[in-house]
């Protein structure tokens, strides 16, 4: 089965910065897309960033320039280097996987809609002021 666990949330100060992880395992696909998404309290679920087994990548306006994405294929392993922390990022983040046998990997229309199958349990990322 397939399954993603995420780590390396918690609470960082305003302006500073945190890396999370997120670990795939149980499939043997070569292909695929993975991303971030996030959901603060009373909000929806938003979409932050995506990149393929090909490592390229997308972001949402917002975060391009202070989060970037990451994967080590050979291990299966997600990043979000997360800078200059705001408290409005303060959220539960949460990794998705999503295979495709075909290019484009990643379908940002796919992506921002939310319809991902496999989701990580989700690791909680608190800014403080």
């Amino acid at each position: 089965d397939v399954r993603l666990v995420e780590s390396g949330g918690g609470s960082v100060p305003a302006g500073g910065s945190l890396n999370i992880s997120c670990a795939a395992s149980g499939f043997t696909f070569k292909t695929y897309c993975m991303g971030w998404f996030r959901q603060a309290p009373g909000e929806e679920r938003e979409v932050i960033a995506h990149i393929d087994s090909e490592s390229s990548s997308e972001y949402t306006d917002s975060e391009k320039g202070r989060f970037t994405i990451s994967l080590d294929n050979a291990k299966k392993t997600l990043h979000l280097q997360m800078n200059n922390v705001k408290p409005e990022d303060t959220a539960m983040y949460y990794c998705a996987i999503d295979f495709r046998s075909e290019p484009p990997y990643c379908r940002s229309n796919f992506w921002r809609s939310g319809r991902i199958i496999y989701w990580g349990q989700g690791t909680q990322v608190t800014v403080s002021t």
